[in-house]
């Protein structure tokens, strides 16, 4: 058995009674487990003695003086008609300024009922005769804000709201008792926690007549009755009226008009007790208000519990003067002005919880929280602690959602009030997209968009590593080790420090869980690799690959669309990979790489349908969307038509130059020849001029941005916009949009001529070179007759020499006019693309502009491309 711990309180506390009593450890067990039991015991003090106590003393002694005062005033049979008055008066020195008339700066939520004042509007012509309103410090609310601000909250010299849960209780045991000379003691039972039973009532005293002889009821039945008012119940003379919506005295009873007054105005704290009860009558059994709205309801409980302690205290103490006769005037009695000093700070804080009842009228969840924090947005330091206890209740709720769902990415909102929100009927294959998203009506005020935004993300990354990445990584080496739960009061503390400790957990987790699941992207999945595959196969980058395939297909794709197999062109895909650099490429990649056929329309030949193709699934389709990837089919289409051109204009030129020679020694080609080397000119430099716009001012400049916004992204959300955006510069710079659809239209006829220009050249040298032929097979026979002995040619082969050759030179004219023909449609194509690009609105295409007619060749034939000096001052302008 291990030695016993020296240091452990048992062992010091036995020593103690052994040094005590002189004896040993065997003879003091009795006095050993006395120690323990009165050391493990609750016994407390009798009184607590603080500056509460002290300033409850300094009140009674004063209010001892002006009781004696008024006993004065009302018995001089000298001064009757000053009677009322000089009463009123006594009150007015006896009591706090504020305590007459509790100001209510409050701004009242359009949902708060009509005040006191409001109501009592509808019986000015009676006020006279009946009492006014015990509410008459409600004041009138406002219609336009959206709560109390730093002036909704009651302040004045006099007020000490009770700041902590003690303070009712502090308040009850200040109150005297009568029989108790040395000073206030305290009740021999526990004060209960709900609203105690008024004793029996004890027999009117000192009753006083008014001038007609009808007797007046007593300042100690009134007591009774709002005591009874205080806990929502009816009393004998105080009772609430329904169409006022309040309580009053009938106007009937003989009452002086300073207690009606009085009275009145203490109703008020029963009305306020009603409203809130009432609220929390209704919403506790409400399972669909939600955990938010239960924790609410449990705060409002704790503040009525802390207000019934008040009134135990204050029936036991009427009890207590029924119990021993103590007459009205006694300075230890229950009067109406010291329930009005008494009960001026719980009537502050009840009415901080009804106008905060009526403000969260139908709100729930993160909405809830918010209405509660804006009422705590006050320069009263004492209401700012009420509201903020309240909102560390209300707020433990989102507290505990939003740290399962940062650190384990569970999400139970069964009520909806977190504000993030799930879809459960989205697929794996959307989650990062569809599944979680923001309910931006239950954002608590006190968390930024930001922050809202950074907690979908946390959760989201985890769910989407267990269930799309199927990482199997617990959450809790992914994120360092933190706290589940905080209380209520780690709660309110951690919200209110919204720039420091809630933001520092909120980006520790943040960072960590996005950096983890871009590692495994990258490491596991190849993210940046398949990125770079984009880029060099579908947006033609890698340039020997693509030159090397349009060769191998072009006897393919020159036949119909309807005659071709994919399984050809995917085995001419194959060999292009082998016999260039893309070999080099990972096995994952080159397996992934495909061919596709678009659909077939009547007329179209293979260029006309084909297509490369890239396979994404699993987690890097969360990134290569299908609205992606169609976006890149439709840019390699574009550029793979581009890169056509080129390929067919390359044809041109070398045909042009193989066949300058050998049709030298044919003069009457010479000028039809010269006009197929100028629009050939002319198309290769608006095809070079386009390529450079499209191979460096778009894709090279908008892969460059792309790449350094991958490279400095701090999660994944980041990384899918950033890619979002270059899809999108791409297909708006590539004239693949909606604005740029009469661009694309000039620029696919420009297209057309070149390939109609293809087909009459080769038709052009076809005739040429067969011509040429007939005319060498013609001088061979000549020159091989005349060596023979004979004659070259007879007089007939002579004439039907001469007859053919005529009839070619009769076809140069027709070829000369194609020609002319193709040029004209070619230059007013051109022409008007021109005069497109220069009234867009994007920089880019005025310049591709100038480019394309350097040397204004375009300009001199078409008007329309010189703009007026104002037009060129207001695009100037416009610029700057």
């Amino acid at each position: 058995m291990a030695a016993l711990d020296q240091k452990s309180p048992n062992v010091l506390l036995q020593s103690l009674c052994c040094r005590i009593t002189g004896k040993s450890e065997a003879d003091v067990a009795y006095q050993f487990q006395y120690a323990v039991r009165v050391i493990g015991s609750n016994y407390a003090p009798t009184i607590e003695r603080d500056e509460f106590l002290v300033s409850e003393k300094i009140k009674k002694e004063c209010e001892c003086y002006e009781l004696l005062y008024h006993k004065i005033l009302c018995e001089d049979p000298r001064k009757p008609s000053n009677r009322v008055g000089n009463y009123g008066t006594v009150f007015a020195q006896a009591l706090p300024r504020d305590a007459h008339s509790t100001p209510f700066y409050y701004a009242r939520p359009q949902s708060l009922s009509l005040s006191y004042p409001e109501r009592s509007v509808l019986a000015a012509h009676n006020a006279s005769s009946m009492g006014t309103s015990g509410i008459g410090s409600l004041g009138v609310y406002p219609v336009n804000g959206p709560g109390p601000s730093p002036q909704s909250l009651l302040t004045g010299p006099g007020a000490q709201p009770i700041a902590d849960p003690s303070r009712g209780s502090r308040l009850a045991w200040a109150l005297p008792v009568s029989g108790s000379p040395s000073g206030p003691s305290p009740p021999t039972s526990r004060p209960p926690a709900g609203p105690a039973s008024v004793p029996a009532a004890r027999p009117l005293q000192r009753l006083r007549r008014d001038g007609d002889g009808s007797a007046e009821i007593s300042e100690a039945a009134l007591v009774r009755d709002i005591l009874y008012v205080f806990q929502g119940i009816d009393g004998k003379f105080i009772k609430m009226c329904s169409p006022e919506n309040c309580y009053k005295i009938d106007s009937k009873v003989p009452l002086c008009k300073s207690l009606r007054d009085t009275s009145s105005r203490l109703a008020e704290l029963g009305w306020l007790h009603n409203k809130v009860r009432k609220y929390t009558d209704s919403r506790s059994l409400d399972r669909a208000f939600g955990l938010v709205g239960q924790s609410f309801c449990a705060s409002l409980h704790q503040e009525l519990k802390e207000y019934y302690r008040l009134l135990s205290v204050l029936h036991a103490q009427l009890q207590v003067e029924d119990d021993q006769g103590v007459n009205v005037g006694v300075d230890s009695t229950l009067t109406l002005r010291r329930l009005l000093v008494w009960t001026y700070d719980p009537k502050i804080r009840l009415k901080t919880l009804a106008a905060l009842v009526d403000y969260c009228q139908g709100r729930k969840g993160g909405e809830l929280a918010s209405a509660v924090h804006a009422y705590g947005k006050t320069g009263d330091p004492h209401m700012r602690a009420l509201v903020q206890h309240i909102l560390g209740l209300v707020s433990h709720p989102i507290l505990n959602f939003l740290y399962r769902w940062i650190y384990d990415g569970e999400l139970e909102d069964t009520y909806h009030e977190f504000f993030v929100a799930s879809d459960p009927t989205v697929k794996t294959d959307r989650l990062w997209h569809d599944k979680y998203s923001l309910r931006k009506s239950m954002i608590p005020s006190f968390i930024t968009m930001d922050q809202a935004r950074k907690v979908l993300l946390i959760g989201k990354s985890i769910n989407f590593l267990h269930q799309v990445c199927h990482d199997r990584t617990p959450p809790g080496k992914i994120l360092p080790a933190s706290k589940s739960t905080d209380s209520p009061k780690d709660a309110a503390e951690l919200f209110t420090d919204l720039e420091g400790a809630f933001q520092s957990k909120i980006d520790a987790a943040y960072f960590e869980t996005s950096k983890y699941l871009l590692d495994v992207l990258n490491k596991n999945y190849q993210l940046l690799d398949h990125l770079q595959a984009m880029r060099r196969y579908l947006l033609l980058g890698q340039g020997d690959f693509i030159r090397h395939l349009m060769d191998l297909l072009k006897p393919e794709l020159a036949r119909a669309a309807t005659t071709l197999y994919q399984h050809n062109l995917t085995g001419i895909l194959e060999t292009a990979v082998r016999a260039t650099n893309a070999q080099f490429d990972s096995p994952e990649i080159l397996k992934r790489l495909d061919v596709r056929l678009l659909e077939v329309s009547p007329g179209d030949t293979g260029w006309d349908v084909f297509s490369l193709d890239y396979h994404v699934d699993g987690p890097i389709a969360t990134v290569f969307t299908r609205d992606c990837m169609s976006h890149y089919l439709r840019v390699f289409n574009f550029l793979w038509r581009a890169k056509r051109m080129e390929y067919i204009l390359t044809d041109i030129w070398k045909s042009q130059m193989c066949n300058a020679k050998l049709l030298k020694s044919m003069p009457e080609l010479s000028g039809v020849l010269h006009q197929c080397h100028i629009l050939a000119s002319e198309m290769v430099h608006f095809i070079h001029q386009m390529q450079y716009y499209i191979t460096f001012e778009v894709l090279e400049c908008s892969w460059d941005e792309l790449w350094n916004k991958v490279q400095q992204a701090q999660d994944l959300d980041h990384i899918i916009a950033a890619h979002d955006v270059f899809l999108d510069t791409i297909i708006s710079r590539c004239l693949l949009d909606s604005n740029s659809r009469s661009l694309l239209n000039q620029l696919r006829a420009v297209f057309d001529q070149i390939i109609e220009f293809q087909n009459a050249q080769d038709t052009l040298y076809r005739s040429a070179l067969e011509e040429l032929q007939l005319r060498v097979q013609y001088e061979d026979s000549k020159r091989q007759r005349q060596q023979e002995g004979e004659w070259g040619v007879t007089a007939e082969q002579e004439a039907a020499e001469n007859k053919r050759v005529q009839d070619f030179k009769d076809t140069i004219p027709k070829m000369c006019s194609q020609l002319r023909l193709l040029t004209h449609f070619y230059q007013g194509i051109v022409q008007e693309f021109l005069r497109l690009l220069m009234t867009s609105s994007d920089e880019s295409l005025q310049f591709l502009s100038f480019r394309l007619d350097f040397n204004e060749h375009y300009k001199a034939r078409d008007p329309r491309l010189r703009p007026s000096l104002g037009a060129t001052r207001g695009r100037r302008s416009s610029n700057i």
